[in-house]
Protein backbone atom coordinates (compact mmCIF):
# COMPACT_ATOMS: atom_id res chain seq x y z
CA UNK A 1 0.00 0.00 0.00
CA UNK A 2 1.48 3.37 -1.03
CA UNK A 3 0.38 5.11 2.17
CA UNK A 4 2.36 2.67 4.31
CA UNK A 5 5.35 3.11 2.03
CA UNK A 6 5.05 6.89 2.35
CA UNK A 7 4.87 6.74 6.14
CA UNK A 8 7.93 4.49 6.30
CA UNK A 9 9.86 6.86 4.04
CA UNK A 10 8.92 9.91 6.12
CA UNK A 11 9.98 8.15 9.33
CA UNK A 12 13.40 7.52 7.77
CA UNK A 13 13.79 11.20 6.95
CA UNK A 14 13.34 10.57 3.23
CA UNK A 15 11.17 12.19 0.59
CA UNK A 16 7.76 11.27 -0.69
CA UNK A 17 5.95 12.78 -3.69
CA UNK A 18 2.42 13.96 -2.99
CA UNK A 19 -0.20 14.79 -5.63
CA UNK A 20 -3.09 16.89 -4.38
CA UNK A 21 -5.99 16.49 -6.84
CA UNK A 22 -6.87 17.08 -10.46
CA UNK A 23 -9.64 19.51 -9.51
CA UNK A 24 -7.35 21.50 -7.23
CA UNK A 25 -3.78 22.66 -8.01
CA UNK A 26 -3.09 19.36 -9.77
CA UNK A 27 0.52 19.61 -8.60
CA UNK A 28 3.01 17.18 -7.14
CA UNK A 29 5.12 18.29 -4.18
CA UNK A 30 8.26 16.82 -2.69
CA UNK A 31 7.59 16.35 1.04
CA UNK A 32 9.95 15.58 3.91
CA UNK A 33 9.61 15.81 7.71
CA UNK A 34 11.14 19.08 8.91
CA UNK A 35 12.88 17.44 11.87
CA UNK A 36 15.11 15.47 9.47
CA UNK A 37 15.88 18.25 6.98
CA UNK A 38 19.53 18.74 5.98
CA UNK A 39 21.18 21.02 3.42
CA UNK A 40 21.14 18.04 1.04
CA UNK A 41 17.33 17.91 1.23
CA UNK A 42 17.08 21.60 0.33
CA UNK A 43 19.54 21.19 -2.54
CA UNK A 44 17.57 18.27 -3.93
CA UNK A 45 14.29 20.20 -3.72
CA UNK A 46 15.91 23.15 -5.43
CA UNK A 47 17.42 21.05 -8.20
CA UNK A 48 14.72 18.46 -8.87
CA UNK A 49 11.53 20.20 -7.74
CA UNK A 50 12.25 23.87 -8.36
CA UNK A 51 9.21 25.42 -6.69
CA UNK A 52 8.99 27.35 -3.46
CA UNK A 53 10.56 25.56 -0.48
CA UNK A 54 8.02 26.10 2.31
CA UNK A 55 7.61 25.09 5.94
CA UNK A 56 4.19 23.77 6.94
CA UNK A 57 3.01 23.77 10.56
CA UNK A 58 -0.18 22.72 12.29
CA UNK A 59 -2.75 25.25 13.44
CA UNK A 60 -2.17 24.93 17.19
CA UNK A 61 1.60 25.42 16.81
CA UNK A 62 0.91 28.58 14.81
CA UNK A 63 -1.40 29.82 17.58
CA UNK A 64 1.28 29.12 20.19
CA UNK A 65 3.72 31.26 18.22
CA UNK A 66 1.23 34.05 17.57
CA UNK A 67 1.32 33.47 13.81
CA UNK A 68 -1.56 34.43 11.51
CA UNK A 69 -2.38 34.03 7.83
CA UNK A 70 -0.81 36.74 5.68
CA UNK A 71 -4.16 37.69 4.13
CA UNK A 72 -5.49 38.40 7.64
CA UNK A 73 -2.36 40.33 8.63
CA UNK A 74 -2.65 42.57 5.59
CA UNK A 75 -6.43 42.97 5.91
CA UNK A 76 -6.04 44.18 9.49
CA UNK A 77 -3.03 46.41 8.84
CA UNK A 78 -3.52 50.14 9.17
CA UNK A 79 -0.44 50.62 6.96
CA UNK A 80 -2.29 49.18 3.95
CA UNK A 81 -4.90 51.54 2.52
CA UNK A 82 -8.31 50.32 1.44
CA UNK A 83 -7.48 50.68 -2.25
CA UNK A 84 -4.36 48.53 -1.87
CA UNK A 85 -6.27 45.96 0.16
CA UNK A 86 -8.10 45.03 -3.03
CA UNK A 87 -4.89 43.17 -3.95
CA UNK A 88 -5.27 40.75 -1.04
CA UNK A 89 -6.14 37.30 -2.29
CA UNK A 90 -9.48 36.03 -1.07
CA UNK A 91 -9.48 32.67 -2.79
CA UNK A 92 -7.12 31.11 -5.29
CA UNK A 93 -8.45 30.03 -8.73
CA UNK A 94 -8.90 26.49 -7.34
CA UNK A 95 -11.15 27.75 -4.54
CA UNK A 96 -8.99 27.81 -1.40
CA UNK A 97 -7.71 30.65 0.71
CA UNK A 98 -3.89 30.73 0.73
CA UNK A 99 -2.14 29.18 3.74
CA UNK A 100 0.80 31.62 3.73
CA UNK A 101 1.86 33.33 6.94
CA UNK A 102 5.12 35.27 7.37
CA UNK A 103 8.51 34.20 5.98
CA UNK A 104 11.38 33.66 8.42
CA UNK A 105 15.14 33.25 8.85
CA UNK A 106 16.81 31.81 11.96
CA UNK A 107 19.02 34.39 13.70
CA UNK A 108 22.13 32.26 13.08
CA UNK A 109 21.71 32.40 9.29
CA UNK A 110 23.54 34.92 7.12
CA UNK A 111 21.59 35.69 3.94
CA UNK A 112 19.03 33.01 4.77
CA UNK A 113 18.76 31.63 1.22
CA UNK A 114 21.57 29.07 1.06
CA UNK A 115 20.84 25.37 1.45
CA UNK A 116 22.58 25.45 4.84
CA UNK A 117 20.70 28.55 5.98
CA UNK A 118 17.27 27.31 4.95
CA UNK A 119 17.82 23.87 6.45
CA UNK A 120 18.93 25.52 9.72
CA UNK A 121 15.79 27.67 9.83
CA UNK A 122 13.61 24.62 9.18
CA UNK A 123 15.44 22.41 11.69
CA UNK A 124 15.17 25.05 14.40
CA UNK A 125 11.41 25.39 13.86
CA UNK A 126 11.07 21.63 14.30
CA UNK A 127 13.23 21.84 17.42
CA UNK A 128 11.06 24.65 18.76
CA UNK A 129 7.97 22.47 18.43
CA UNK A 130 9.68 19.71 20.43
CA UNK A 131 10.83 22.09 23.16
CA UNK A 132 8.50 21.54 26.11
CA UNK A 133 10.24 24.06 28.36
CA UNK A 134 9.63 27.78 28.46
CA UNK A 135 7.50 30.12 26.38
CA UNK A 136 7.49 29.02 22.74
CA UNK A 137 6.31 32.40 21.51
CA UNK A 138 9.11 34.24 23.29
CA UNK A 139 11.66 31.73 22.01
CA UNK A 140 10.27 32.11 18.50
CA UNK A 141 10.51 35.90 18.67
CA UNK A 142 14.09 35.79 19.97
CA UNK A 143 15.30 33.06 17.59
CA UNK A 144 13.76 34.04 14.23
CA UNK A 145 13.54 37.16 12.07
CA UNK A 146 11.07 38.24 9.40
CA UNK A 147 10.99 38.83 6.47
CA UNK A 148 13.09 35.83 5.65
CA UNK A 149 13.63 33.12 3.07
CA UNK A 150 11.47 30.30 4.45
CA UNK A 151 7.73 30.91 3.93
CA UNK A 152 5.61 29.49 6.74
CA UNK A 153 2.32 27.85 5.76
CA UNK A 154 -0.35 27.27 8.41
CA UNK A 155 -2.56 24.22 8.07
CA UNK A 156 -6.26 24.77 8.60
CA UNK A 157 -7.68 23.65 11.92
CA UNK A 158 -9.32 20.30 11.22
CA UNK A 159 -6.86 19.57 8.39
CA UNK A 160 -8.44 17.55 5.55
CA UNK A 161 -11.97 18.18 6.75
CA UNK A 162 -11.48 21.90 6.02
CA UNK A 163 -8.88 22.14 3.25
CA UNK A 164 -7.27 19.65 0.87
CA UNK A 165 -3.99 21.43 0.18
CA UNK A 166 -0.44 20.13 0.37
CA UNK A 167 -0.16 22.12 3.61
CA UNK A 168 -2.89 20.10 5.33
CA UNK A 169 -1.96 16.79 3.71
CA UNK A 170 1.69 17.10 4.75
CA UNK A 171 0.73 17.82 8.37
CA UNK A 172 -1.79 14.97 8.35
CA UNK A 173 0.98 12.66 7.14
CA UNK A 174 3.28 13.84 9.93
CA UNK A 175 0.58 12.78 12.39
CA UNK A 176 0.19 9.36 10.77
CA UNK A 177 3.97 8.97 10.93
CA UNK A 178 4.05 10.02 14.62
CA UNK A 179 6.41 12.88 13.76
CA UNK A 180 6.32 16.54 14.76
CA UNK A 181 3.61 18.43 12.80
CA UNK A 182 6.21 20.46 10.92
CA UNK A 183 7.02 19.56 7.32
CA UNK A 184 8.89 20.90 4.30
CA UNK A 185 7.27 20.91 0.87
CA UNK A 186 8.25 22.08 -2.60
CA UNK A 187 6.30 22.01 -5.87
CA UNK A 188 7.78 20.03 -8.75
CA UNK A 189 8.09 22.12 -11.91
CA UNK A 190 8.85 21.29 -15.54
CA UNK A 191 11.83 23.30 -16.83
CA UNK A 192 11.09 22.25 -20.43
CA UNK A 193 7.41 23.16 -20.59
CA UNK A 194 7.59 25.93 -17.92
CA UNK A 195 4.59 24.45 -16.11
CA UNK A 196 3.94 22.25 -13.11
CA UNK A 197 5.49 18.83 -13.61
CA UNK A 198 2.92 16.40 -14.94
CA UNK A 199 1.78 13.49 -12.80
CA UNK A 200 3.26 11.10 -15.36
CA UNK A 201 6.72 12.72 -15.20
CA UNK A 202 6.54 12.91 -11.41
CA UNK A 203 5.71 9.20 -11.22
CA UNK A 204 8.64 8.46 -13.52
CA UNK A 205 10.97 10.45 -11.25
CA UNK A 206 9.56 8.65 -8.21
CA UNK A 207 10.10 5.23 -9.78
CA UNK A 208 13.63 6.02 -10.93
CA UNK A 209 14.60 7.29 -7.49
CA UNK A 210 12.65 4.79 -5.34
CA UNK A 211 10.49 7.52 -3.80
CA UNK A 212 6.92 6.67 -2.73
CA UNK A 213 4.27 8.46 -4.81
CA UNK A 214 1.06 9.19 -2.93
CA UNK A 215 -2.26 10.37 -4.34
CA UNK A 216 -4.08 12.91 -2.20
CA UNK A 217 -7.38 11.17 -2.91
CA UNK A 218 -6.00 8.03 -1.23
CA UNK A 219 -5.10 10.09 1.82
CA UNK A 220 -8.55 11.67 1.84
CA UNK A 221 -10.29 8.31 1.67
CA UNK A 222 -8.11 7.03 4.51
CA UNK A 223 -8.96 10.07 6.65
CA UNK A 224 -12.71 9.56 6.08
CA UNK A 225 -12.51 5.96 7.28
CA UNK A 226 -10.23 6.72 10.24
Amino acid sequence: MSLNEAISSLKRGEFILLHDAGKRENEVDMVVAAEFVTPAHIARMRQYAGGLVCLTINHSFAQNLGLHYMHDILSNSQEVDNESKKMIMGKAPYGDQPSFSISINHVQTYTGITDRDRSLTIQEMANLYKNLNGNKKQEFISSFKTPGHVPVLIAKNGLLSNRLGHTEMSIYLMGLSKLSPVATICEMLDSELYTALSVEKAKKYAKENAIPFLEGKELLEFSKVH
